[in-house]
C-alpha cells in the first residue's frame, strides 16, 4: 500500500517515498501513519524478498529496513540493495548489541534504531538521512574498478585480467565475481567469512564453509593465469585480497 501527502519532495520535485521493510504489521502501520503525516509517500514490504522487490519496482528515495524478516533477513537485503546502488537504509532492530550496529553500518547502513523506538524519533531520523542524501554529487561515479592486475566493470559483470600486454576475460560465476569485487574494494581488507556469506552468497546458502569452497574455485581460475595468492588467506580470521596488497 501506498499512500501520498502533498508536502516534503525529493531534488526531483516528487514527495520522497519510503519503503517500509517490517513483517510486523502493526509497526508497519504506525510508521507509515507518522511518515505520511510528514509528508512522505510509503509502501510496505513484509518480507525480505517482497522489500528486494519493491525496491527495484518503485525505486524509494529511503528504505527502512528490519533485520530480522522472513525468507530474507535485513542483513541480505541491506547487502543487495547495496551492490544495486545508494539507496538510503535506515535499520530497525531488536539488536543492541555493539557488534551488530557495526555489521549494518559496516554493510552499509546510514542509521541504525533499536526497538521499541518512537516512531517520531524514526521520521526525525528518516528526514534527516533523506537531507543528507539530496546534498549527495550528482556527478557520475565511475564503475569501473581497478585493483592490482584486474579490472572489473560493474555494469557489465565482467572482469579481466592484463598481464604484460595481454588482456584475459575471466569466466566467472556470479557469485565468484561478487567474492572477487568484494575484496577487490578493499583490498588491504581482511573479511570474515560471514561478511562474504551476507555480501556475496545467494540467498538460501547459510554456511560458511560454502565460502571457501568457491574461494578455493575462484583462486584455482586465477592460477591457471599465473594470478597466485588472490584471494589470499588470513589464518583463523577470513579472507583479503592479496597477502601483498
Amino acid at each position: 500500500m501506498t499512500e501520498t501527502l502533498p508536502t516534503e519532495a525529493n531534488g526531483n520535485g516528487v514527495q520522497s517515498l519510503v519503503l517500509i521493510a517490517e513483517d510486523e504489521a502493526e509497526i508497519a502501520e504506525i510508521l507509515s501513519a507518522y511518515l505520511n503525516r510528514s509528508g512522505l509517500r510509503t509502501a510496505h514490504a513484509a518480507d525480505g524478498r517482497q522489500a528486494l522487490e519493491l525496491h527495484r519496482a518503485v525505486k524509494p528515495d529511503l528504505v527502512l529496513l528490519d533485520v530480522q524478516m522472513p525468507y530474507v533477513d535485513g542483513w541480505q537485503v541491506l547487502s543487495q540493495i547495496r551492490q544495486r546502488g545508494d539507496t538510503p537504509v535506515i535499520m530497525l532492530t531488536a539488536l543492541d548489541q555493539d557488534i551488530d550496529k557495526l555489521m549494518g553500518l559496516r554493510i552499509g547502513a546510514d542509521d541504525y534504531v533499536v526497538k521499541p523506538f518512537n516512531p517520531a524519533e524514526v521520521v526525525a531520523r528518516a528526514q534527516a538521512v533523506l537531507r543528507r542524501s539530496a546534498m549527495r554529487p550528482t556527478t557520475p561515479v565511475s564503475r569501473i574498478l581497478r585493483a592490482d592486475v584486474f579490472e572489473i566493470d560493474l555494469d557489465h559483470h565482467e572482469a579481466t585480467v592484463r598481464l604484460g600486454r595481454k588482456r584475459h576475460l575471466l569466466s566467472l560465476t556470479l557469485t565468484e565475481f561478487k567474492l572477487l569485487t568484494h575484496l577487490a574494494k578493499a583490498p588491504r581488507q581482511v573479511f570474515t567469512r560471514e561478511e562474504l556469506l551476507v555480501h556475496c552468497l545467494p540467498e538460501g546458502d547459510t554456511q560458511e564453509r560454502t565460502v571457501d569452497s568457491h574461494i578455493s574455485k575462484l583462486r584455482k581460475k586465477l592460477e591457471i593465469l599465473g594470478v597466485i595468492g588472490i584471494p589470499a588467506n588470513v589464518r583463523g580470521v577470513g579472507y583479503r585480497f592479496g597477502s601483498s596488497a
